[in-house]
């Protein structure tokens, strides 16, 4: 089984472009490199990974594909591009055209417009990622999955979608609906993903217990099932609340509720086919 890590990022810190980690994050105040990462995958007995955007400039996909070039554990790259741009489709291309490059992000949740997904300048851009055999990774938080409910209808179902950790429901207050029903309907759609990732940042860390995300995950599992589940850290995003092993050791453990076939699915073969990669 190769066990793949669906959503973690890479930096050179610096106030100006990482200013949303604030004074309760100083841990993740520094580089995180993929030497680093590198050596927390093989401690962990993980086989690669999907390096995520963090900031929405060209010049960091650019670099994010040059580390792929140079590092194999790096399977893919979900990138930024600016798929407003009038030169979008050209923008795309150039992207698509290295091999690494399996998706596209836009860090939806921190547009000041909440209907900024529903834009005909932006659903235009998307609709020309499926004809690069690219995903795009959905950022949100609850109160964006009505719009982002809308979005997922406005495309044909070649178009894939992943939403990123899990929609960042409100698990610090135990708070469920209107996250799950709008999670169950989102789900309703099969060309749509969903990654176990970036809950214990939304958890009242560092006091999180396991028992706090059960019933996120029995949300999620009932909705998307094992064929459309992915394991992903947040690495190094999720250091400000545990170690990269306590969070395998909670996905490992909540999914053991499924066959050994359907955990190697959610564990990496389901990045896989998110992804199209082989």
């Amino acid at each position: 089984m190769m066990r793949i890590d669906s959503h973690q990022h890479y930096w050179h810190y610096n106030t100006d472009d990482y200013g949303w980690i604030d004074d309760s994050m100083s841990a993740i105040r520094r580089n995180f490199l993929p030497g680093e990462f590198a050596a927390v995958l093989k401690q962990n007995g993980i086989d690669g990974s999907i390096a995520v955007q963090a900031r929405q400039t060209e010049e960091e996909t650019k670099w994010l594909l040059q580390l792929a070039d140079q590092h194999p554990h790096i399977l893919g790259v979900v990138g930024w591009v600016d798929l407003r741009s009038a030169n979008a489709s050209q923008l795309i291309g150039d992207f698509a055209r290295h091999p690494k490059a399996v998706g596209v992000r836009h860090v939806i949740h921190d547009e000041p417009d909440s209907n900024f997904m529903l834009k005909e300048e932006f659903t235009r851009g998307v609709e020309l990622l499926c004809d690069f055999n690219l995903t795009y990774d959905i950022l949100v938080f609850p109160q964006h999955l009505p719009n982002t409910l809308q979005f997922i209808r406005r495309f044909s179902g070649d178009q894939v979608f992943v939403i990123d950790h899990v929609a960042k429901p409100l698990i610090k207050t135990g708070t469920l609906s209107p996250w799950k029903e709008y999670m169950q309907e989102i789900a309703h759609h099969p060309n749509v993903f969903c990654k176990l990732s970036g809950m214990v940042t939304e958890a009242n860390w560092p006091h999180q217990q396991p028992d706090d995300f059960k019933p996120y995950f029995d949300v999620v599992f009932e909705a998307f099932g094992p064929e459309r589940l992915m394991f992903g850290s947040d690495w190094p995003v999720c250091l400000v609340a545990e170690e990269y092993a306590s969070w395998l050791e909670t996905v490992t453990e909540v999914i053991s509720v499924f066959s050994p076939a359907e955990q190697e699915k959610i564990m990496g073969l389901n990045t896989l086919k998110a992804y199209h990669l082989k």
